[in-house]
C-alpha cells in the first residue's frame, strides 16, 4: 500500500500556499482527483490481504475525511479574502445589490454513489465497474436466466443492433460486473459494483427509464445468510444511522438461492422495502468455473436513485434528472 501518513500535512501546507480558488481547486485535484494518490491507494486495496482491508478503508476515508476539511476551510477564508477585497475596492455605487457568487457541485447522485463507496470501502470491499453495453451471455444467461426463463421478460430489455437479435443489449442491471469479475479473479472475492443501467420503464414519480444501481458480492469459503445479514445490517447503520434496523424477507431471484428482500426501518415503525439479496445460485459459480463445493457466496443489489429519494423524501425521482438548478442547489 502507497504511505498516506503525510498526506494531510502535505494538503495543509498546499492549501496555504494557495491564494486564490482557483489554485486551491488545483490543490483539491492534486489530492483528491482521480490521479491523486488517495485515489490510487483506495484502488489498490484488492491487492492487499483481506485481514487488512478493513483497517486500510478505514484510514484512507479517514484521511479523506481530513484533506477535505483542511481544503473546506481554506475555501472560506479565500472566499472572504476576496469578498473583503471586492467591498473596498467597489464605493462608486452603493446602491449595488450583489448576488452571492454560486459555484457548481457534484450532482445528488454522484454525491450518493461517492458515500456508498466510501461505506463498502470502509467495509472491506473493492470497487469494480464494466462496460454499459452487455451480451445476453453476461446480462442474463451466465445470471441463470436463460432465453426460456419468465423472470427474462420483467426486466423490459433495450437491445442493441450490434450483432444477433437479442444478443446485445444495454445492460438492466450492474450484475454483469460479478460475471466478469467472477471470470477474470479467483475467489476470494469482495466487491461492489455501481452503476448506470437502462430498461424500457415509463417515466414516473418512482420509475426511470435510465437508473443508477449499486451490487455487491462476496465470494469465500464458509459463507452463510447470516454473513449477508450481518453485512447489510453493518451497511444500513453505517449510510442511514445506528438507529435505522435492517431485515430479511423471504423472496425469489434466478440468480440466488435462498433468496430475499431487504427491509429499512422507519421512524414510525413501519418497514421501507430498499433491495434484493440473496445465496449466489451454484449455477451462477458453476457458469463462472467456481466450485460450489468448495466456494460459497452471497449478492444484494438496490437502486442508488431510489435511495437517494427515501433519504430526501422526494415526492417525484424524475427530479433527479430534470436539471432544475433551483432543485439542485438544495443540496
Amino acid at each position: 500500500m502507497i504511505d498516506l501518513s503525510k498526506l494531510p500535512k502535505d494538503a495543509e501546507e498546499a492549501s496555504l500556499a494557495a491564494s486564490t480558488v482557483d489554485e486551491l481547486v488545483k490543490v483539491q485535484n492534486q489530492f483528491l482527483g482521480k490521479k491523486s494518490e488517495l485515489v490510487a491507494a483506495k484502488k489498490a486495496l484488492g491487492s492487499i490481504p483481506e485481514s487488512e482491508r478493513a483497517t486500510a478503508g478505514k484510514e484512507i476515508n479517514e484521511i479523506r475525511v481530513s484533506i477535505e476539511s483542511v481544503i473546506d476551510k481554506r475555501r472560506v477564508e479565500i472566499e472572504d479574502t476576496e469578498w473583503e477585497t471586492y467591498f473596498l475596492n467597489d464605493v462608486a455605487d452603493l446602491t449595488e445589490v450583489l448576488n452571492p457568487i454560486t459555484r457548481g457541485h457534484l450532482h445528488l447522485i454522484t454525491q450518493a454513489r461517492d458515500q456508498l463507496e466510501d461505506v463498502f470501502v470502509g467495509m472491506g470491499f473493492t470497487v469494480a465497474e464494466g462496460p454499459e453495453v452487455e451480451t445476453a451471455w453476461y446480462n442474463f444467461e451466465a445470471l441463470n436466466i436463460p432465453d426460456w426463463h419468465p423472470a427474462r421478460g420483467n426486466f423490459d430489455t433495450i437491445f442493441v443492433d450490434l450483432g444477433e437479435e437479442e444478443e446485445v443489449m444495454l445492460r438492466s442491471h450492474t450484475s454483469p460486473v460479478q460475471i466478469r469479475t467472477m471470470e477474470e479473479q479467483r475467489p476470494p472475492i469482495y466487491i461492489v459494483a455501481p452503476g448506470r443501467t437502462f430498461r424500457t420503464d415509463s417515466a414516473d414519480a418512482t420509475h426511470l427509464p435510465a437508473f443508477n444501481q449499486i451490487e455487491g458480492l462476496v465470494i469465500d469459503k464458509g459463507i452463510t445468510m447470516g454473513d449477508l445479514a450481518g453485512t447489510i445490517d453493518s451497511f444500513v447503520q453505517a449510510f442511514f444511522g445506528e438507529e435505522v434496523k435492517s431485515r430479511l424477507r423471504p423472496s425469489y431471484f434466478p440468480f440466488t438461492e435462498p433468496s430475499a428482500e431487504f427491509d429499512i426501518s422507519r421512524p414510525d415503525g413501519s418497514w421501507l422495502e430498499l433491495g434484493g439479496c440473496g445465496m449466489v445460485h451454484p449455477n451462477v459459480l458453476k457458469n463462472c468455473g467456481i466450485d460450489p463445493e468448495e466456494w460459497q457466496g452471497f449478492a444484494f443489489g438496490f437502486g442508488i436513485d431510489r435511495l437517494v429519494s427515501m433519504r430526501y423524501q422526494l415526492d417525484d425521482i424524475r427530479e433527479l434528472v430534470l436539471n432544475d438548478a433551483r432543485f439542485l442547489r438544495q443540496f
